[in-house]
């Protein structure tokens, strides 16, 4: 097996030979653009990191590497576009750089991009990769809704909530994983099991996520930092605050998160200081610990040899030190 900056150096090169340059240029400029942002490239990594788990040579996993890249990052135009998100990377998002109809429209392309790629495979495995595929994105899109939802309520409970991450963001983890062992055509226990891991670390990664929206540093995290503040989003993070705050505070933060401002500065400073004193942070932060060792816990059950159980953890150890 590789280390994880060969792998990501052996899709970026991948990308690079793809032909999206095409006409209409509007439709595809955006997709280009979007692709071409960086980024940590997690998914496709794990979907070539998997065929190699079981066996198989990367390259064979490349097409359905890009289908999950390209379906992450429609995924991420269109949320830019819901949450009116200034910046994607530390660029301008697509919306703000072209328009709002375009930015719907290259989105579109990109989801019907992402199938395409799953052609190149022989007909038993892309029957299987679709039918994941399809599931997966239908729960993504349910995960977006409860997402949506969440900011009108204010009765959302952490299991509600960890339900929502699931869907919006750790199920993708969990079947770019998937993807690479049915490359491999391993059996559907093991195909099962790397799928659980990826599930455990994609929840890790969600809620680390919402801790460096709060906390990040915005010249790594590449995102506007209290995005989720200002947009009053239910993050585990404000939940936890609640839960740990009295009756008085909690009124307090939940006022807070109604209000709708011009200048944001103060409110996500005030909820900050709330998330540290309360302990929500703290409970953030284990919480992260403990969903990165269930994924761990899952590995002892898969029959592959050590050193790559030793590659899987590495990589679910580096997710949970991460500062970007």
């Amino acid at each position: 097996m590789h280390d994880i900056s060969q792998y990501q150096d052996f899709f970026i090169e991948y990308l690079k030979k793809q032909n999206i340059h095409k006409e209409p240029y509007n439709l595809y400029e955006p997709i280009e653009y979007i692709l071409g942002l960086g980024g940590k490239r997690i998914r496709p990594v794990l979907t070539l990191m998997a065929a190699e788990v079981f066996d198989t040579d990367y390259t064979a996993a490349l097409p359905a590497a890009m289908a999950v890249e390209v379906f992450h990052n429609f995924s991420l135009v269109h949320d830019d576009i819901m949450d009116d998100a200034p910046l994607r990377r530390g660029q301008v998002t697509v919306h703000e750089k072209w328009d709002l109809n375009t930015g719907i429209l290259s989105g579109d392309a990109m989801l019907i991009l992402a199938y395409q790629y799953f052609e190149q495979y022989e007909p038993n495995v892309f029957r299987n990769l679709a039918k994941l595929f399809s599931k997966t994105a239908l729960e993504v899109c349910e995960g977006q809704q409860w997402d949506v939802d969440f900011e009108k309520r204010n009765d959302v409970s952490i299991p509600e909530y960890l339900k929502m991450i699931e869907y919006k963001t750790a199920v993708l983890v969990a079947a770019a994983m998937k993807m690479g062992a049915i490359v491999a055509e391993t059996s559907e226990k093991e195909a099962d099991l790397i799928y659980e891991f990826g599930l455990n670390l994609g929840i890790a990664f969600q809620l680390q996520d919402d801790y460096l929206d709060a906390f990040g540093n915005p010249e790594t995290f590449g995102k506007q930092v209290g995005g989720d503040i200002i947009e009053n989003k239910k993050t585990y993070l404000y939940l936890k605050a609640l839960e740990f705050s009295s009756a008085e505070k909690a009124s307090e933060l939940q006022k807070l998160f109604s209000l709708q401002l011009e200048d944001n500065s103060e409110k996500i400073e005030t909820a900050k200081a709330v998330f540290n004193d309360s302990g929500a942070s703290k409970a953030t932060q284990d919480a992260i610990e403990m969903y990165t060792f269930k994924a761990f816990e899952t590995l002892e059950k898969m029959d592959i040899n050590a050193e790559k159980k030793s590659v899987l953890r590495t990589f679910g150890e580096n997710l949970m030190g991460r500062k970007v």
